[in-house]
């Protein structure tokens, strides 16, 4: 595209509609070569993507008469080789630092736990695991879910409640032991 008038007007507009029918008349092309050249299709039609809006922003030094093509697949083929060449960084560091720690399995109290809390309301379930997981105050709690200090006590009396319903006669059962101990004493 060659430099036209930067002032407001038809230059703008020419200018505007002239990119935009390039674009149609070459972003399936370029998008098929890319992906011949790449052989990754969503690959190639993020780098084409992107050296079109590289495209739009040199628009006014870009010659449509020349070869705006050649401009828009150099750029893309580039934008190609960079990814790789990051991807390839990152295994790389990857397979430096060996293989990740073994996870050891949750403990079955922390299983129960997680279960008792997705049965629970979402704001209750909140309340809970900011106050006493977080170590929040109720005011810390109130400023960080922004609803009133009322509103989180209300929360968390509830989800405590229906927690201890859904834990009862687990291991997280704080009675349960003392229950046990009864039953069979």
């Amino acid at each position: 595209m060659q430099a036209r008038n930067t002032g407001r007007g038809d230059g703008d507009r020419d200018e505007h509609d002239e990119f935009d029918a390039f674009y149609a008349e070459s972003v399936g092309r370029l998008t098929g070569q890319l992906y011949a050249m790449t052989g990754d299709l969503a690959e190639a039609q993020d780098v084409v993507q992107e050296a079109f809006a590289r495209a739009w922003e040199h628009r006014s030094e870009l010659d449509l008469d020349g070869a705006p093509e050649a401009w828009v697949r150099t750029v893309a083929w580039r934008l190609a080789v960079s990814r790789w060449r990051k991807v390839r960084t990152a295994l790389a560091f990857a397979r430096r630092q060996g293989p990740p720690a073994v996870a050891p399995p949750p403990e079955p109290h922390h299983v129960l736990l997680v279960q008792a809390l997705r049965q629970i309301p979402e704001a209750h379930r909140r309340a809970v695991v900011l106050h006493h997981l977080c170590d929040l105050s109720v005011e810390q709690v109130a400023a960080e879910a922004g609803c009133a200090v009322g509103t989180v006590k209300a929360h968390l009396s509830r989800g405590r409640a229906a927690l201890a319903r859904l834990l009862a006669d687990t291991e997280l059962d704080p009675g349960r032991s003392h229950l046990s101990e009864e039953r069979h004493g």
